[in-house]
């Protein structure tokens, strides 16, 4: 690991103002991926501003009901809030199948958003990879890719956004607050994350020295039932090779709400909003699951190692939007 200055601010303006001069300074929450990353040579920043302990900790209810969460909130305590568990579970469960416990005790809810990509090429610096290095190519497209993306991608890059939480935050239209030097702003969580496009480098929209100080939740929708399902290669914890999270609610047999999301297809939580327009109104069925799962599906464009994503990915959507719209379901 190469040697880098660190300083710890006192408030969120502060934190801002000091990485925005600095190209190449970062924010440091939970440190569980960026200081992996550091000691892979993937990160090498020269500068680190630690705000894991800005007074940005909280879970406080907003005036219309809904939560703000503060960006330094550890997952394990967001997983284990009782307005989440109750208002939120497919949050709760997104948190819960996210890593290990430690990972969780550490984590944190702005660090979460950022995670960088896992796949194998950007975290090996032997090998080229536009995200890690822009135009040193792709190798994964025709390497390792049984990981990697099926909806989104370009040419340029295939990798897949690695947060559980994300793709729950995505489902339950999660606005993110953020703090610059010149000032805040907010946008839907939805719009955070880039698609690779000509520029795969840039995983969010957020501009150098802009940080997340927290991520709030509309307030729960009456008579809705949600969940988060996960499809991984091991039980113990791993990264999605395909997750569903899912808000329904059933009235007279027809789907009245519905929010859909999917996570470890693409290189952010993507929204189904074909999937979502398809299913408003029609019959609570699993032939109507079927039938908007695969509108979504559309969209993919596997490779030959990944193509089993595709219908892995409808079977999960559909088995979740079941058991979300079975009359004797327990809420989750």
């Amino acid at each position: 690991m190469k040697p880098f200055r660190y300083e710890v601010p006192n408030d969120a303006f502060t934190a801002a103002a000091m990485l925005t001069d600095e190209p190449g300074a970062a924010f440091l929450g939970g440190g569980t991926n960026l200081v992996d990353l550091m000691k892979l040579g993937v990160e090498t920043p020269a500068f680190l501003v630690d705000v894991s302990r800005l007074p940005l900790d909280e879970v406080t209810r907003t005036e219309t009901g809904g939560l703000l969460i503060g960006a330094t909130v550890r997952n394990s305590a967001l997983a284990a809030h009782p307005a989440v568990r109750a208002g939120y579970p497919v949050l709760s469960q997104a948190l819960l199948a996210g890593a290990s416990e430690q990972l969780r005790n550490m984590a944190t809810t702005g660090g979460n958003l950022l995670q960088r990509t896992r796949c194998l090429y950007f975290q090996d610096v032997a090998k080229p990879c536009n995200k890690r290095r822009p135009g040193s190519g792709c190798p994964a497209r025709t390497g390792v890719h049984r990981d990697l993306a099926v909806l989104g991608a370009s040419e340029h890059c295939i990798a897949t956004h690695p947060s559980d939480m994300a793709v729950a935050l995505a489902a339950l239209d999660a606005q993110v607050h953020c703090t610059a030097a010149g000032g805040s702003r907010s946008l839907p969580l939805t719009e955070l994350h880039r698609l690779p496009g000509d520029a795969p480098e840039r995983d969010t929209v957020l501009r150098h020295g802009e940080l997340i100080t927290g991520v709030e939740l509309p307030s729960p929708v009456p008579g809705a039932r949600s969940a988060y399902r996960k499809v991984r290669d091991r039980a113990s914890y791993a990264f999605a090779l395909a997750s569903v999270a899912a808000e329904l609610r059933v009235r007279q047999g027809r789907v009245e709400h519905v929010r859909l999301a999917f996570g470890g297809l693409a290189a952010k939580p993507w929204r189904a909003e074909s999937a979502e327009e398809e299913l408003l109104g029609a019959p609570a069925t699993e032939e109507s699951f079927v039938r908007a799962a695969e509108a979504e599906l559309l969209a993919a464009r596997p490779l030959s190692e990944n193509a089993f994503k595709v219908p892995l990915a409808r079977r999960l959507a559909v088995a979740v939007l079941t058991d979300l719209a079975a009359p004797d379901a327990r809420d989750q």
